[in-house]
């Protein structure tokens, strides 16, 4: 390994444990030197450091639970178990292939494109739990990844028959028994809540196994916190609707994770925002201060344990009733301690504006904070938490004045008849009227600026520049996830066919759990070439004449004899998932660092991440790289990261997927029907975080429909909200729209189109083709697209190549 490698993995491998926690503990970890280690489970010697997809990371190598044992010096009994599991899961896969080729062929469907993401469920077997030890660890390991959703079926969601047998059985068998979750979001864990200690593991990157040593031992002390709420599968709301193929209802508005879990009084298995370590604390509100509308909590942490550790506050406010419905409570703020020694206390601070929580009324296109009181409450989950302070609003204020622009879903939201409120009795009291507030009035319709160079081109240079990097002289463009040629392995570029005329290309590479490239590649005097393919997981499923194409592609992208190879290999950080659980800001932004270090590195100017779409199902394939069910940590996290990465110069992130991405089925072609107000206050909340907080370079819209119109062709959302309303400086881009995914006639609404994308402010279809091209050129034509509007495109995209170069 270089130098880098070695430096970026010990920095996960020492701070990783702070995106981890205890879902259930008691005193009989940690260990205190190794030993002799039942190990059982999918996950020790199949752990997932991430999940797939364009979230894959093709690191050098990657530590697997059973490696990481034997490294730290411990002896496993189980090889014989282990080695019959591994029989039991090849011929399972092979039966999960067959039988995906088949549904394909009934569907009439392409394997290739119809099995992407798609993740076989664990199976069933009856393996004798043979194998003595001085402690029994059993990692339960989940995947999932883009392209397909999860199922609530034994297997995925819920527990196998087989796994909740043994896991029950071992926890009887011995006095030291600890299940460890090595999954990227929650699982039914109702049959096996008798066992005393449960490890939520996460998936750490390439160092998972040595990261879940280091815990076992006591070398680190897991200090993360939920980001989503773990519950019974039948306890989940159900009041929306999820994974038809066209069409998907978000009838439950605002009432999304711990939103409806408070409000509606259902009990889950663990609450948002639990989380337990090696040790314990007291938190104790000491009181609240306010500057106006700015208000500080102030609380008391102090670590009652016998360990060092860090605790994470979190502050949540109940809001009052009024016109408008509200949750029980909404977070506020968070923050997290410094490592505190064994009985050590500190005070931290954590602040918010109570603007910042005013709900959105369509009927007045306005946001506003209803009269009445505020409860502000501390404390280190959502349900366990102290009153610290009542904000008594005199008058119902207006904050925002806006304009409706999402449309309209075809329902009314669903509104809660429990009408919970929390007592204000005993509270110290804030008072505040009207006159401590600003009331904004946003300016929409902005003309923006058209540099000379671009003015002074032609309308098929400007279409161009509007499409990715497509050259009609070159081929395999279309290439998902692959379609870049300065870089090996890169997502895409923008155009290089101008750079005589000044305008500079960008190259992009995918995430978001750190740079995905070609491990390998090679230059000769036609440019760079990766060794190898990001698809070679897929290959199983291609029919012959597939494979034949694929061997002979791989044949013509062969270096010749004698040519030098050249290696790029990228650090895996911790999935979006867990980088939220450690509640750390710090912690993310380190990580974010970490990944502009390596794009100077390999020369990338825009990385294609983070995402921070909102967890509204558990179901969700990509939710392992999105943060969290909750805006304001998905918004912060992104933030965070963008800092890091930002810091160096050249560097940019692109937050995506912009918006109402939250079902991988059909995904290019389904239809999002959400409220005004669902979308505001929940879907869109943590990009507007995010931009004013950290001005990210780039913004990837969405492949999915809201309300009918593709978010790539919204100009509501990427005119009136991004662009006017949150102060967006930067380009806008599509995700990767690949005519033979999207244009399928068995949908119910077509794929985007390059053209309405160049309308609505989309300043670059990704990764472009010649069909794109010539929609553009169509519509220039026509008159359909004014060549103001694509000049003004054309004008992003130079200036953020000049400022990224």
């Amino acid at each position: 390994m270089e130098k880098y490698e070695q430096e970026h993995l010990e920095l996960v491998k020492k701070t990783a444990a702070e995106c981890t926690l205890f879902l259930k503990k008691d005193d009989t970890f940690p260990l205190t030197a190794p030993c002799k280690v039942a190990a059982f489970g999918n996950g020790i010697r199949h752990t997932i450091k991430g999940g797939t997809g364009s979230g894959e990371v093709n690191s050098r190598f990657s530590v697997n639970v059973e490696q990481g044992l034997k490294d730290a010096g411990f002896t496993i009994t189980t090889e014989k178990w282990l080695d019959a599991f591994d029989e039991v899961l090849v011929e399972n896969h092979k039966k999960f292939v067959k039988n995906l080729k088949e549904e394909a062929a009934a569907l009439g469907v392409n394997a290739l494109m119809y099995g992407m993401g798609m993740v076989q469920p664990e199976p069933e077997h009856d393996l004798p739990l043979d194998g003595d030890g001085d402690v029994c660890i059993y990692v339960l390991a989940r995947n999932s990844g883009e392209g397909n959703d999860r199922k609530p079926e034994k297997g995925d969601v819920l527990l196998t028959d087989s796994e909740a047998r043994d896991i029950n059985a071992l926890n009887k068998k011995f006095d030291k028994f600890l299940l460890v979750l090595n999954v990227g979001g929650p699982v039914d864990l109702t049959p096996v809540l008798d066992v005393k200690n449960i490890l939520l593991l996460s998936q750490l990157g390439v160092v998972t196994g040595n990261v879940l040593t280091d815990i076992v031992l006591g070398k680190v002390n897991p200090s993360g916190k939920l980001a989503t709420t773990w519950a019974k599968w039948e306890d989940y709301s159900t009041i929306g609707d999820f994974g038809d193929k066209d069409d998907v209802n978000y009838k439950e508005g605002i009432y999304v994770g711990y939103r409806y879990f408070d409000t509606m009084n259902v009990k889950p298995i663990f609450e948002f925002g639990f989380g337990k370590s090696y040790t314990e604390f007291d938190v104790e509100p000491t009181g609240a201060t306010n500057n106006k509308d700015e208000i500080t909590v102030n609380v008391k942490v102090t670590n009652t344990g016998k360990v060092s550790g860090k605790e994470v506050v979190q502050v949540y406010v109940a809001c009052p009733l009024g016109k408008l419905d509200k949750p029980l409570k909404d977070l506020a703020a968070f923050v997290k301690t410094k490592e505190l020694k064994a009985g050590e206390s500190e005070v931290v601070s954590a602040s918010f504006k109570l603007s910042d929580l005013a709900s959105y009324d369509e009927e007045t296109a306005s946001y506003i904070l209803d009269k009445g009181n505020y409860v502000v409450c501390a404390g280190n989950s959502s349900r366990n938490v102290k009153g610290v302070a009542a904000i008594v609003l005199a008058d119902t204020v207006t904050t925002l004045k806006a304009r409706n622009c999402l449309g309209t879903p075809g329902f009314k939201d669903f509104v809660p008849t429990n009408k919970n409120e929390i007592t204000i009795d005993g509270l110290a009291k804030i008072e505040l009227s009207a006159s401590d507030f600003e009331t904004v009035s946003v300016k929409y319709d902005a003309d923006y600026p058209v540099d000379d160079i671009i003015a002074a081109l032609s309308d098929e240079e400007l279409a161009f520049i509007n499409t990715g990097a497509f050259d009609p002289k070159k081929t395999g463009m279309e290439v998902i996830g692959n379609a870049s040629f300065a870089v090996a392995g890169a997502a895409g570029e923008t155009t290089t066919l101008y750079k005589d005329k000044g305008i500079k290309s960008m190259v992009m590479a995918d995430g978001p759990a750190g740079l995905r490239l070609n491990k390998e590649y090679y230059e000769d005097e036609n440019g760079v070439h990766g060794i190898g393919s990001n698809l070679e997981s897929m290959f199983e499923l291609m029919d012959d004449e597939e494979k034949a194409a694929a061997a002979e592609m791989a044949k013509k992208a062969a270096p010749k004899e004698g040519t030098v190879i050249k290696e790029q290999y990228a650090t895996a950080i911790p999935i979006g998932t867990a980088i939220a659980q450690s509640y750390n800001y710090d912690l993310a932004k380190c990580y974010g660092d970490m990944v502009g270090k390596e794009m100077e590195r390999f020369h990338v100017q825009l990385w294609l991440a983070p995402a921070l779409n909102i967890h509204r199902s558990i179901l969700c394939g990509r939710n392992f790289e999105y943060y969290s069910e909750d805006p304001l940590v998905a918004g912060m996290f992104a933030a965070a990261i963008t800092e890091g990465v930002q810091s160096h110069k050249g560097c940019g992130t692109t937050i995506k997927h912009y918006a109402a991405n939250n079902a991988e089925t059909n995904r290019y072609n389904s239809n999002s029907h959400v409220s005004e107000r669902a979308m505001r206050e929940i879907y869109l909340k943590g990009f507007g975080i995010c931009v004013r907080k950290s001005q990210p370079k780039a913004v990837m819209t969405s492949y999915n429909l809201l309300n009918g119109q593709h978010t790539s062709e919204h100009r509501g959302l990427i005119e009136d909200i991004l662009r006017s309303e949150y102060g967006y400086e930067g380009i806008v881009m599509t995700d990767w729209v690949v005519d033979m995914l999207s244009a399928s006639n068995e949908n119910k609404y077509r794929g985007a189109l390059a053209a309405e994308v160049v309308k609505a402010g989309g300043d670059l279809f990704m990764p472009g083709c010649q069909k794109d091209f010539d929609g553009i050129m169509k519509g220039l034509a026509d008159g359909s697209i004014s060549r103001k509007q694509i000049q003004q495109n054309a004008t992003r995209v130079y200036r953020m190549a000049e400022q990224l170069s």
